[in-house]
């Protein structure tokens, strides 16, 4: 399975985004130009379908002198994910890899391989395997580095599932409150802090105002 990097950007009291889902922006242009260089250098760059629907993102590394585009993969898994989104109309340069579940339709499912989009049925008893088994299907396709974007909702799945190997998260000098604003990871959680992943290395740096903090969960 590929190597899992987290990417966030979190406010200082740990929001993504305000009660209204707005995100834009969290993090300062430096980092965000860091993020364009992290996805020029990992094979794949992952999101849910939740961020691909609010966000109707192109998932490009857009800097200077990029050889290639990373692979766009959206965890979809009733793969509605439309025809007319921006990661699908660019299929041609950049592959996209949508991954469903069985409960997807099959008129879903032809209708985006038909636009030339690969599609991994990932099987499993709940969300955390099937993000094992997607992994392994990516793997299976030369993905041998994932930067795993978001949203929430799918971070948490890749926690559950025990796939994240290290975490870059951004924070940046903003206080946005809302008890409904979501947080960086969700999913069930962790019962005790003793049954946490932590960090075997962490290293810190300053990009302007953002502090960035680089956690290896896993030796490698």
């Amino acid at each position: 399975r590929p190597l899992v990097v987290f990417k966030s950007a979190m406010t200082l009291d740990g929001k993504v985004a305000t009660v209204r889902g707005d995100s834009q922006w969290i993090s300062g242009e430096s980092s965000r130009a860091r993020a364009h260089r992290w996805r020029a250098e990992s094979d794949a760059v992952a999101v849910g379908i939740g961020t691909a629907l609010f966000d109707d993102p192109r998932l490009t590394a857009r800097i200077e002198g990029v050889a290639r585009q990373p692979r766009r993969v959206v965890f979809d898994s009733e793969a509605r994910l439309p025809l007319d989104s921006q990661l699908v109309r660019g299929v041609a340069e950049v592959p996209i890899t949508v991954v469903c579940s069985r409960a997807a339709s099959r008129t879903s499912v032809q209708a985006l391989e038909s636009a030339g989009v690969d599609v991994i049925v990932a099987t499993g008893q709940n969300e955390a395997a099937r993000v094992k088994h997607a992994l392994g299907e990516l793997g299976a396709r030369e993905v041998q580095s994932l930067l795993l974007e978001g949203g929430p909702h799918l971070a948490g799945a890749f926690l559950e599932a025990d796939e994240i190997d290290e975490a870059r998260i951004f924070v940046a000098p903003l206080l946005t409150g809302g008890r409904e604003a979501k947080t960086a990871v969700e999913g069930i959680g962790i019962e005790r802090i003793a049954a946490a992943p932590r960090a075997l290395h962490v290293d810190v740096d300053r990009l302007e105002d953002d502090v960035l903090i680089v956690a290896r969960l896993k030796d490698w």
